[in-house]
Parts: C-alpha cells; sequence; structure tokens
C-alpha cells in the first residue's frame, strides 16, 4: 500500500507539473504570435513613415532665413562718409590773385576755380588723400620737412549749393554729394583704372 501511494504521489506531481507548465507554453505562444502580428499590421509603419519626412523640410527653410542680417545694420568699420546722407565740401578762390587784367574776368575765374577747389574736397572725402611726409632732421633740429599730397578720382552728381563772395576779394563755393552713390563711384574709378593697365 505504501508503495502503490508513493507512485501514485509521484504520478500526481509529474502531473501537476505538466499541468502547470502547458499554461505558461500556450501564453508564451499566445505573446510570440502577437508580437509577429505587430509586423504584419501596415497602418502604424504608414504613419511612422509619413511624420518624419515633412518635419527636417521647415527646420532647413527656418535655418535659411535666420542667418539675413538686417538692412540698416551699421558697422564700426564703416566709413562715416558711408553712414552720412548727404556729403558737402565747400571750396575758396581769391579774386585779385586771377590772372588777367579784367575784375569782371577776374571774379568769373576765382567763381571757376573756388568749384574746382569744391571738387578737390569731394574727392579727398570719397576716395581719400595719398599723403606723402619726407623730415629730415640733423643735430637734433629738423632741417627739412616736406609734405606732398595727391588726389584722383571720379566725382559725378554733384549739386552746386552755393557761390558766395566773402568780404571784398574772395568767393566760396558749396557742393553737395549724395552718400548713396559713393560706392558707385568707387566701382566705377575701378574699372576705368583697370581698362587703363591692359
Amino acid at each position: 500500500m505504501n508503495k502503490m501511494s508513493k507512485c501514485t504521489m509521484v504520478s500526481l506531481a509529474v502531473l501537476i507539473s505538466a499541468c502547470q507548465s502547458i499554461p505558461s507554453v500556450a501564453v508564451a505562444d499566445n505573446a510570440s504570435a502577437k508580437a509577429e502580428v505587430k509586423p504584419v499590421d501596415p497602418q502604424p509603419e504608414a504613419k511612422v513613415e509619413a511624420k518624419p519626412e515633412p518635419k527636417p523640410e521647415p527646420k532647413v527653410e527656418a535655418k535659411a532665413e535666420a542667418p539675413k542680417p538686417a538692412p540698416d545694420a551699421v558697422s564700426m568699420i564703416t566709413p562715416m562718409m558711408e553712414r552720412q546722407q548727404t556729403i558737402r565740401a565747400t571750396g575758396y578762390a581769391v579774386i585779385s590773385t586771377q590772372n588777367h587784367k579784367n575784375g569782371a574776368q577776374q571774379r568769373l575765374m576765382a567763381i571757376r576755380a573756388s568749384k574746382l577747389d569744391a571738387y578737390r574736397a569731394l574727392t579727398e572725402q570719397v576716395y581719400g588723400q595719398q599723403l606723402d611726409a619726407t623730415t629730415t632732421v640733423a643735430e637734433m633740429m629738423i632741417t627739412s620737412d616736406t609734405f606732398r599730397t595727391r588726389v584722383q578720382g571720379i566725382i559725378y552728381g554733384a549739386v552746386l549749393e552755393s557761390i558766395t563772395p566773402i568780404g571784398d576779394d574772395t568767393y566760396e563755393t558749396t557742393l553737395s554729394l549724395d552718400g548713396r552713390v559713393v560706392n558707385d563711384l568707387r566701382v566705377l574709378y575701378l574699372h576705368q583704372l583697370a581698362a587703363r593697365n591692359r
């Protein structure tokens, strides 16, 4: 009887363990079946592929628009004359030093000379002035001090503002130039220099 009960006990234990292992295998099979079903469903894949494509395009457009500088930004190295809306220059000439005996002709020549002096002053502002200076010192004393300046350029579009007699023997002429044409004048002058050097 004892042997029989032991055998039944062993067989019952084997059956119980077998029964307990069957549902776990079934659950595992169901889980693997569910895992296999998910990739087969075409709808989630279409949603995942459709969402990432439009996202990079707006980012690229935003980056392209962001670095544009403001048109009114002024740099510290921008010359002062380019910041000004109008450049003005004044020229002077003495009447009595003009090479003519007639007084009326001397006045006309002085007016012309003062106008050319004003043009020279405008050219200095637009193109700058080339300056050569030489100083000689001997025995701790300056024996020679010389300066030589040169101005060269093109001016067009200058407006004659006034020609005014100053005192009895001098004429003053004032010219103005729109500051927006300064870069155009420089480019034109550089093209002419390049054409001469060819």
